[in-house]
């Protein structure tokens, strides 16, 4: 049975955040006395928990299976965006409810659901940069978290680790772009601009090659988040991430086994690096490719991918 809820997260000064999240299942109350985990699923940027709709009621019929919104979006809180430098300069003074969109802080959010929340076993699913959200919360989690699930996982190439994989132009034109994004007004002229159905409609054709479920309950989906007062300052916080976690220095130390599943026509994070990265880590147990996918095939082709993920889920 679907249940929707929110979650107040305290955080260390003392302040509050909600966290909004659903729950599917079932499979009653006996998921805790089970080996089978329970799946929290983690969406990527600009979409929310609804992301998972094709997948949640399915999953549920196996084990608790659970979705956030990710602080910014959805209908979590949307706090004011505080860059790095602005802490610095003590801006935060300024604004007691300003915060540093980081992946740490996602990561921490994850975490935290999952021992508030669950209370449990659980196998992380995260979907873009929900992939390096939920491989920060698997360190977190430590034994409570027992496996993870990258689809089309965010390479984030904008990051100045990745500086050296980019054309030698892109090496001048950095300071200036820092300097630019970092304007909350450029910013948020940008975000609505591309927070516009048509606009969301376009982008979802490059990302969903097939076409398929690509219909008017996914744009409002996306679109309606948009329109909350701070929902501008989550892609503030995002766009200005210029030195955080990276997928393969998360996979180089983590200890729990990952399973990557990727869509081959993936527009944005090329499937020839999940294939080095199965190469390359330990953690990693398998790569499924599915080839007439893109970005999103959890909700592109749900089908297959629920698949993979039943599969996942039947080895423990």
């Amino acid at each position: 049975m679907p249940a929707e809820s929110i979650w107040t997260w305290k955080q260390a000064d003392g302040s509050t955040l909600e966290v909004a999240w659903q729950c599917h299942s079932d499979t009653g109350d006996v998921r805790h006395n089970s080996k089978i985990p329970a799946v929290v699923l983690v969406h990527g940027f600009g979409a929310s928990s609804n992301h998972w709709r094709h997948n949640l009621p399915v999953l549920g019929r196996q084990t608790h299976t659970y979705a956030l919104d990710l602080i910014g979006f959805g209908d979590s809180s949307q706090p004011r965006a505080l860059l790095a430098g602005e802490r610095a300069a003590g801006d935060r003074a300024k604004s007691s409810h300003a915060l540093l969109y980081s992946f740490d802080l996602w990561g921490q959010q994850v975490a935290d659901f999952c021992n508030a929340v669950v209370q449990g076993p659980v196998l992380l699913v995260g979907n873009s940069i929900g992939g390096v959200v939920a491989l920060r919360a698997a360190q977190l989690l430590d034994d409570h978290c027992k496996g993870v699930v990258l689809i089309d996982c965010a390479q984030r190439l904008m990051d100045d680790k990745q500086l050296a994989t980019q054309p030698a132009w892109m090496a001048w034109i950095r300071p200036l772009l820092k300097t630019l994004v970092s304007q909350r007004w450029l910013s948020t002229a940008l975000f609505r601009n591309a927070a516009r159905p048509r606009v969301i409609r376009s982008v979802l054709g490059q990302a969903y090659p097939s076409g398929k479920n690509v219909d008017d309950e996914l744009v409002e989906l996306l679109y309606k988040p948009t329109q909350r007062p701070g929902a501008a300052e989550a892609f503030r916080g995002f766009i200005n991430l210029f030195d955080d976690h990276l997928a393969p220095n998360l996979l180089n130390n983590l200890q729990q086994p990952v399973d990557l599943i990727w869509g081959q026509k993936d527009p944005w994070e090329p499937v020839t690096e999940a294939q080095e990265w199965a190469k390359q880590f330990n953690c990693i147990q398998s790569l499924t490719i599915l080839t007439e996918a893109g970005h999103c095939p959890h909700d592109e082709n749900p089908e297959e991918v629920n698949k993979q993920l039943e599969n996942i889920l039947g080895k423990y």
